[in-house]
């Protein structure tokens, strides 16, 4: 059993996969998000590709727990998903998963530019292996 763990933003979808036993989180790729048919197309070939069960969606918090307007357009996106895909879609607390996201690849020592280009897939790591940790 795969679980993909996204991050959803306006212009990218970072995307990562739990091992077979659900376990750890690596991160896959980031879909740039260009049209509609053509980011459903690639995660649906990711969920073909790593025989994904179950989906875990970034849930954008505000710092105080109430739900903004990324919020609403997330819940909307996770029914998407639902329909789309026919796989359970759990909402999942992101809250500093970006920070954490950040400072991990500071530590790694990687320039701006390489940093830019993976936060998305590191951010949907974080988020992915939170929910994995918690079960």
């Amino acid at each position: 059993m795969r679980i993909m763990g996204l991050d959803l933003g306006e212009k990218t979808i970072g995307v990562a996969m739990s091992d077979p036993l659900g376990i750890t989180a690596q991160g896959v790729e980031v879909i740039r998000r260009t049209r509609k048919e053509k980011e459903r197309e690639e995660l649906a070939r990711l969920i073909r590709e790593y025989e994904v069960d179950e989906i875990v969606l970034g849930y954008p918090k505000n710092m105080n727990g109430t739900l903004g307007e990324r919020a609403k357009l997330t819940e909307v996106f996770a029914e998407e998903l639902r329909e789309g895909y026919l796989l359970p879609v759990k909402l999942w607390d992101e809250r500093l998963s970006t920070i954490g996201a950040q400072r991990a690849l500071l530590e790694a020592d990687l320039s701006r530019a390489k940093r830019k280009k993976v936060i998305d897939k590191m951010a949907a790591v974080f988020i992915l292996q939170g929910y994995l940790n918690s079960k």
